[in-house]
């Protein structure tokens, strides 16, 4: 059984709780919470994009702490999941690693690359796992475009375009600095970064156009540019342009040479076969919006057990993808194609 603490109680925390209740092989033993009233269960206040709103929860079999050095005090521990806003996230899980703990933490994986390294570099020398919460390759769509991709039945992936467009936020302040967040091209588009190395590999170099807001990139469009190995035209939207009556919409067209690939949130996931069929999968998870994250969270329990990373939660890859939006935004700056290495400093 592995046993999990879930440090900060924010929307992704509730979320993350409420899909842990539905793990094999592991349960959440603890929660980490400086809010009295989170502690004893009182969640009402939470609320975010998606799911349910919060509420009172029955806490009374769980250890609940102020702090997160009583919990990596504690030797029944033995995952950290950390909800905590992503200006944290490097201090909290170089803590959790120096304890002896493995890590599930929230993306982005950091805000700074320096951080990142630093964080991966950690794990790397205590022997435990790094596990970055990269979700979207666990929703069902993403998930089963990416399995046709790995899986050849398709053939190669030629070319695609996805996008991923919210409104501003105003859910939560901590989401709507950029101070704290990284903005738009960090904090959501880190999302699709992170699926286009899954899909397509790292690309050798990007050329991003964007819309600049007071020095942030609050949305962009990319180019990612491979040798002749990878896709000929892979593409990206990203970013906080949508009014209030469509607050967020995400999906892709792949191109593949055998099949196309399309989905839009609201319609089903759709195959275009080359012999003319068209078929409409049958996905796990169906409308449960924290379905993604339970198979997230079990892919973290297995990685505990098995003592390796899948790549889809690879503290390295999610390295990987913070630098590659990194390297957009230089782009979408500076107007001007920027190159990709794989250490990508």
């Amino acid at each position: 059984m592995v046993r999990v603490g879930i440090v900060g109680i924010g929307f992704m925390g509730m979320i993350h709780y409420l899909a842990a209740q539905r793990l094999d092989n592991a349960r959440v033993t603890a929660i980490v919470s400086r809010d009295p009233k989170k502690r004893a269960g009182d969640w009402r206040g939470i609320r975010g994009n998606f799911g349910p709103p919060g509420q009172l929860m029955d806490l009374r079999d769980l250890k609940a702490y102020s702090r997160l050095s009583e919990l990596l005090a504690d030797p029944d521990i033995d995952l950290v999941d950390i909800c905590l806003p992503t200006s944290m996230h490097a201090q909290a899980s170089l803590e959790a690693l120096r304890a002896g703990k493995h890590v599930l933490v929230e993306k982005p994986i950091a805000l700074s690359l320096e951080d990142a390294a630093r964080m991966v570099e950690a794990a790397q020398q205590t022997g435990k796992l790094l596990l970055v919460g990269q979700v979207l390759a666990y929703v069902p769509e993403f998930a089963w475009a990416l399995q046709l991709a790995r899986s050849s039945a398709a053939g190669k992936l030629l070319a695609g375009h996805l996008d991923r467009i919210i409104s501003k936020p105003d859910w939560s302040a901590e989401i709507a600095d950029p101070a704290k967040t990284g903005g738009p091209a960090i904090d959501l588009h880190i999302h699709d970064a992170h699926y286009v190395t899954l899909i397509g590999g790292v690309p050798r170099a990007v050329y991003s156009r964007g819309v600049i807001e007071n020095g942030v990139v609050t949305h962009l469009t990319t180019h990612y540019i491979y040798d002749s190995d990878g896709p000929a035209c892979l593409t990206c939207s990203s970013g906080a342009l949508c009014q209030k009556g469509r607050e967020f919409t995400h999906g892709f067209e792949l191109y593949f040479e055998k099949a196309t690939v399309s989905y839009r949130l609201g319609s089903p996931l759709t195959v275009y076969w080359a012999d003319g069929r068209t078929e409409q999968p049958k996905l796990m998870g169906g409308d449960d919006p924290t379905a993604a994250f339970t198979a997230e969270l079990q892919a973290a329990v297995q990685a505990v057990v098995q003592g390796r990373a899948p790549q889809e939660l690879s503290g390295e890859l999610a390295r990987l993808a913070l630098a590659l939006c990194y390297k957009e935004i230089e782009s979408a700056t500076s107007g001007r194609m920027v190159s990709v290495s794989m250490d990508t400093k």
